[in-house]
């Protein structure tokens, strides 16, 4: 069982960043690879950027690239998502989440556990 904790969200200006956290419970954090997802008002909760369990192996969807960065420290059972640049339609609510797997998960089904989430708002 793992669980996940979120921070860092906020409310923020476009052109501002956030960084957002995810600590995880547990001491097989490491055989995790993780996930953050987004979800807006009236919309799916779609994939933003996924890591593998090392942090050698990276996704971020088309709409983030460039702006939106996750990594991970292992030691600190820590994923984190990097995010600049941000703009009105990053608007969302941010989930984490964690897949009992060494590889990318890129869909929603593949996660086996998720955090409460953290709201982050940009206003311009």
């Amino acid at each position: 069982q793992v669980q996940l904790v979120e921070s860092g969200g906020g409310l923020v200006q476009a052109g501002g960043s956030l960084r957002l956290s995810c600590a995880a419970s547990g001491r097989t954090f490491s055989r995790y690879a993780m996930g953050w997802f987004r979800q807006a008002p009236g919309k799916e909760r779609d994939i933003v950027a996924a890591i593998n369990w090392g942090g050698g192996t990276t996704y971020h969807a088309n709409s983030v690239k460039g702006r939106l960065t996750i990594s991970r420290d292992n030691a600190k059972n820590t994923v984190y998502l990097q995010m600049n640049s941000l703009n009105p339609d990053d608007t969302a609510v941010y989930y984490c989440a964690a897949r009992k797997d060494y590889g990318l998960g890129l869909r929603r089904s593949e996660y086996d556990y998720w955090g409460q989430g953290t709201q982050v708002t940009v206003f311009s």
